[in-house]
């Protein structure tokens, strides 16, 4: 099915005031594939179908410096402990990554490159949107926030992507596919309209593959008339994992320069 109008439900979620809130969605048929709509609803609660998550994501995309690699590696426990890890391959394993840290009430940042670390508290949503605004103008506020406008945050929270970004160009359900050993459903979008001035061109497209049974975006891929410029996915997914609580303690090296 080829989308014709915006999906407009990324902030339409399960009541939270519950102690184990639920997806609407609670799974997707097993004999057809699903719409559109069905599909963006059942993705907006993944993060509502585990407890703990491990997630590692591999992104490859081309730069004026040649083939780049970046690697995020997630831990997370609900509601709230989170712990995001990233590196680049270009520079090296001695002290090459940048963490991203919070309990759900503070957070602290640390880039190994450049000995810096920072602790605030957790940026907090716009408060009154979710009165008598349109769909489009409210907000998906997570279970457990990841840092905003990265490929962990968009994976596990797809629901502002499938609202700002698939659901403002012609989409459609392509077929399913295998990524890893977790079955997938395909998704294909043509030139979006909610998306970075680079990527402002008629030839632009847009491949999700999306968790069968939880919902999370395994695969992101966009190319350019033709040509692949960006492939994030999953290399490594766990949901339900055991992590254990020290994984969410950190100290700040001795010299770390505290920016605030």
């Amino acid at each position: 099915m080829t989308s014709t109008q915006p999906w407009d439900r990324a902030a339409l979620v399960p009541s939270r005031g519950d102690a184990s809130p639920r997806p609407e969605v609670a799974a997707l048929a097993s004999d057809r594939l699903p719409d559109l709509a069905d599909l963006f609803t059942f993705m907006r609660d993944a993060e509502l179908r585990f407890t703990t998550l491990r997630m590692r994501i591999e992104e490859r995309s081309e730069t004026a410096r040649g083939h780049h690699v970046v690697t995020s590696e997630l831990l997370l426990r609900h509601p709230g402990d989170a712990r995001v890890t990233t590196s680049e391959e270009h520079r090296g394993t001695a002290g090459n990554y940048e963490l991203w840290l919070s309990d759900g009430d503070i957070v602290r940042t640390y880039s190994a490159v450049h000995r810096l670390g920072t602790r605030r508290p957790v940026r907090r949503s716009i408060q009154g949107l979710d009165k008598d605004f349109p769909g489009t103008s409210r907000v998906y506020v997570p279970l457990t926030p990841l840092p905003m406008e990265t490929l962990p945050d968009t994976f596990v929270h797809p629901a502002g992507y499938c609202q700002n970004v698939l659901s403002t160009g012609r989409c459609w359900v392509a077929g399913t596919e295998t990524i890893g050993t977790r079955p997938a459903v395909v998704v294909e979008c043509d030139t979006p309209r909610a998306i970075e001035l680079a990527a402002d061109r008629p030839d632009f497209h847009i491949q999700v593959a999306v968790d069968r049974a939880d919902g999370v975006i395994l695969r992101l891929v966009e190319s350019a008339g033709g040509q692949v410029t960006r492939h994030a996915e999953a290399v490594d997914y766990a949901p339900d994992a055991p992590i254990p609580a020290t994984a969410f303690e950190f100290e700040f090296p001795d010299g770390t320069t505290m920016m605030f």
